[in-house]
């Protein structure tokens, strides 16, 4: 009886470290964003770029209305901005809860999600601030380009990453066993 009071401490314990890991990450998502994207404000103009590699990447200052990748960028709906608000607040709802309930190990699962988390709070700071979001990498090739994105839009776009690798390349328990 003592033995499983015990190991269920341990196990709460360990739980517990881990989500101040995986906070820790998301929070130096946040940082890292925040001070990107304050630097880009204060000393790069709107629409003004910094050749990093000609024809291929540029680091340039643009504001994005819209979702990531400039989706809706162009919508004239008054709507828009709480919409976007309001999806981003859900998210973080569903990512915290399974980060919560799943920070028992330091995993691929809680890494991606750690990320996912730390990029949709910079996304949504700018939003409600300024309700738009600062984008300053750009690639390149030609006439051909990606739309500019951030810190935040690159640990979310590698937390799903690394989700959907945990997906399709680890195995599951029955499948360990065979």
């Amino acid at each position: 009886m003592f033995t499983n009071l015990r190991d269920t401490k341990q196990r709460q314990e360990v739980s517990r470290v881990m989500r101040r890991y995986h906070f820790l990450i998301a929070l130096c998502v946040i940082v890292l964003d925040r001070a990107t994207k304050w630097t880009i404000a204060r000393r790069l103009s709107l629409h003004d770029s910094i050749p990093v590699i000609p024809g291929f990447f540029r680091i340039i200052h643009a504001e994005n209305p819209g979702a990531a990748f400039g989706i809706f960028a162009d919508s004239p709906s008054e709507w828009k901005v709480g919409l976007l608000i309001l999806f981003s607040v859900i998210a973080l709802l569903i990512v915290s809860a399974l980060l919560w309930k799943n920070s028992h190990r330091l995993t691929s699962t809680g890494i991606g999600l750690s990320l996912i988390l730390g990029g949709a709070i910079g996304n949504l700071w700018d939003r409600l601030v300024s309700r738009h979001v600062v984008d300053f990498l750009l690639f390149y090739v030609g006439s051909h380009q990606w739309p500019a994105f951030n810190v935040a839009d690159s640990a979310i776009v590698l937390g799903a990453g690394l989700l959907v690798f945990e997906i399709v390349f680890t195995k599951s328990p029955s499948r360990q066993s065979a």
